[in-house]
Order: structure tokens, then C-alpha cells, then sequence
């Protein structure tokens, strides 16, 4: 199985719209193994972005980013990267195809709604960085065999 980071960002959270984005994850059917309701520091910005440091918008993602409070999560499926990152949609709001997250609430360059990490490796280093081993909770559906298939 796979895991994700999701942060739902400030702007989701300010418009109200944690509910709606958690509920287009879990009706897919992936599994939420982890949750927090956080305001990020600007520290723990600077290092979830440090592979942008030192280009024009670092800055500005951060103090996004650091903005006011987000809603944390862990994801757990079969190719959960490549299907949350389908569901977000385009980087920007008013690019992204409608029926996706950003593409359904977002029409702005600068604030696009929720965060997903882009690969295994990606993921890897931002679950540590939210999250301890003990905070991600394993679990299984009870409806797995309907959801995954038998392969």
C-alpha cells in the first residue's frame, strides 16, 4: 500500500470546505490512516517546501502555507499518489478541469486549496514531518473486497 500527505490549506479551510474535500477522498475509497487540525509554523513551512528554497516564490508558499489553520491528513491505497493528484486537479484553480478539487472551488494562481505529495519519495519525507510512526492508525474496511478488487 501507498501513503499520501494531503494538507487541506488555509484558504479550504477558511471557505469551509474540509468536509466537502475529506468526503471526495473517502468516497473514492481511500483510507484515512491520519488527521490533524493545525496551524503550520512557519519552520515546519520552510522545511515542507525546502526543495523550493531559494526560488522567487518560496516566500510566499511559506507565509501561504503558515497563513492560519490546515487540516492535515494521511492517505492509504493502491496508487494513492497518482489518484489524489488526479482528484486536486491542475496547480492552478482556474486551469484545473472541472471535477476536480481545484477545478470545482478554486479560481485563483495563488491559492489553490489542498496540498498532495507528488511521489513516493516526496511522501516519505513529508508524512515525518506531520506525523509520528504511532500517529498513523492501521486499520482495514470492511468493504476492502469491494473496493480493491480481488488482484
Amino acid at each position: 500500500m501507498e501513503r499520501t500527505l494531503i494538507i487541506l490549506k488555509p484558504d479550504a479551510v477558511a471557505r469551509r470546505l474540509t468536509g466537502e474535500i475529506l468526503t471526495r477522498f473517502e468516497k473514492k475509497g481511500l483510507k484515512l490512516i491520519a488527521a490533524k487540525f493545525m496551524t503550520i509554523s512557519k519552520e515546519l513551512a520552510e522545511k515542507h517546501y525546502d526543495v523550493h528554497k531559494g526560488k522567487p516564490f518560496f516566500e510566499s508558499v511559506v507565509g501561504y502555507l503558515s497563513s492560519g489553520p490546515s487540516m492535515v491528513i494521511v492517505l492509504e491505497s493502491a496508487n494513492v499518489i497518482s489518484m489524489t493528484r488526479k482528484m486536486m486537479g491542475a496547480t492552478f484553480g482556474y486551469t484545473a478541469e472541472p471535477g476536480t478539487i481545484r477545478g470545482d472551488f478554486g479560481c485563483s494562481r495563488g491559492y489553490n486549496l489542498v496540498h498532495g505529495s507528488d511521489s513516493p519519495e516526496s511522501a516519505a519525507y513529508e508524512i515525518p514531518l506531520y506525523f509520528k510512526p504511532e500517529e498513523l492508525v492501521e486499520w482495514e474496511f470492511s468493504d476492502s473486497g469491494w473496493l480493491y478488487g480481488r488482484d
